[in-house]
């Protein structure tokens, strides 16, 4: 049985959906996942991909960020049973800070059947983490603490049905703060991260944010998996994934209904 997190006050109940459907056939997240700013607006979020691996059902999103905003992660739990999330920031666990592949060992939060929580931060003790925020790659949290930027400016969510309801849902229990994380030399590939062009998510302010500790047993592999890659506006219209280029005009459509006047023409 593992012990995971379960984010406490943070709660808002939502109608409940069926439980997970066997089948491949729908294409909408049972779990949704949403980035949304301080300023309460969602960023915009571009659909890529969408498939099955196995028994996981992929979703794969691009996403524009904005620098220097502060973000939260909300995440929706629209099935009938409580499940297990892994969340990754920069391929970093932000309950442990750890490398992350989004196992089912890895520290996860508890999302209740129909309800939905926001995530703010790194978790650095039972009540507090620190904040989200956008910045560049050298300024991340991942490459500054642990000179990783192997899975730089992704945001990632795995998704874990439980194997059977423990008897007591909930059970308080109090944990040390975790231990702060050794300062990283820099390496090859921190250097490579370091381009301004590429986006990464920074150790804010600290926020109180209380959790308890319950028992969670969750399956083997994941039920669903979302990546979210995060880039900065110009980049993402280098690569074609937005279309930034302003519309050419049309010289016979566009042209004024009256002749001008020649250049240093006087109207008096």
């Amino acid at each position: 049985m593992k012990s995971t997190m379960i984010a406490a006050l943070v709660f808002v109940m939502t109608a409940t959906m069926p439980a997970f459907a066997m089948g491949r056939q729908p294409s909408q997240e049972a779990v949704s996942i949403e980035v949304v700013s301080d300023t309460g607006s969602v960023f915009q979020a571009i659909p890529h991909d969408d498939f099955w691996k196995g028994d996981t059902h992929v979703f794969k999103t691009y996403l524009e960020a904005r620098k220097g905003e502060q973000y939260g992660i909300i995440i929706r739990n629209r099935t009938s049973s409580r499940i297990g999330v892994v969340i990754a920031v920069d391929g970093r666990n932000i309950i442990s800070g750890k490398q992350s592949n989004l196992g089912n060992t890895e520290n996860m939060y508890i999302v209740n059947a129909g309800e939905t929580t926001r995530l703010d931060g790194w978790r650095t003790s039972q009540d507090q983490v620190h904040r989200f925020f956008f910045t560049d790659a050298a300024d991340s949290y991942s490459v500054k603490t642990f000179a990783d930027s192997s899975a730089m400016g992704v945001i990632g969510m795995a998704v874990y049905r439980e194997k059977q309801q423990p008897l007591s849902l909930m059970k308080e229990k109090r944990e040390a703060p975790a231990a702060g994380a050794p300062a990283a030399k820099k390496s090859q590939s921190a250097d490579r991260a370091m381009a301004s062009e590429n986006a990464g998510t920074g150790f804010g302010d600290a926020q109180y944010s209380p959790v308890i500790t319950v028992s969670f047993d969750p399956e083997r592999a994941p039920v669903q998996k979302t990546l979210i890659k995060y880039e900065w506006r110009d980049t993402l219209c280098r690569k074609g994934i937005l279309r930034c280029n302003a519309e050419l005009g049309n010289r016979l459509w566009d042209e004024n209904q009256y002749a001008p006047f020649p250049p240093g023409y006087s109207k008096n």
